[in-house]
């Protein structure tokens, strides 16, 4: 697969965790944060920050955008009845949450196609590192941050990001 770090990552299509679409589509003109996700990592507690986050700035045009991904020591095993049951019952999660992913290799979706070309603050590029990567897409649709795994969801640098891109 060739990226194309021209498109918005808006423009793909990619089922909903619960089936269906995810409809993308619909988050244009808005901000959003792109995060793997998965139950079974020393991560999987950052849930309850992008939850904070999504009721913070939900009404003023952002959401979290969850990805469940397996492919980190298979920390995402479950089916997506099981994962929609853990975000909700575990975290009360709210935000939207797409199928279960590929997010590095031959099978990366296409999402990530268009995420990965992103350097982060300290010029990291490329591959998805772990669970809990972090990519936020401004409301014109491209990429304008990225933020490693072990950044929390509130912390200062992703909370200004999110609030510079809300204008």
């Amino acid at each position: 697969m060739t990226t194309d770090a021209g498109a918005s990552p808006l423009d793909v299509e990619i089922g909903a965790l619960k089936g269906g679409s995810a409809d993308l589509s619909q988050y244009a003109g808005q901000v959003v944060l792109i995060v793997n996700v998965a139950s079974k990592c020393g991560l999987t507690p950052q849930y309850n920050g992008l939850e904070k986050l999504q009721e913070r700035y939900a009404a003023q045009g952002f959401t979290v955008l969850g990805v469940p991904c397996n492919q980190f020591l298979g920390q995402e095993p479950g089916s997506a009845e099981e994962i929609a049951e853990f975000c909700s019952a575990t975290y009360g999660v709210t935000f939207p949450l797409t199928e279960k992913t590929e997010v590095n290799g031959d099978g990366r979706h296409a999402l990530y196609e268009r995420l990965v070309g992103f350097a982060d603050a300290e010029g990291h590029s490329g591959d998805v590192r772990w669970n809990f990567e972090k990519f936020l897409v401004g409301r014109d649709g491209a990429v304008v941050a990225r933020f490693s795994p072990q950044t929390e969801p509130e912390s200062p640098e992703i909370v200004a990001a999110v609030e510079k891109q809300l204008g």
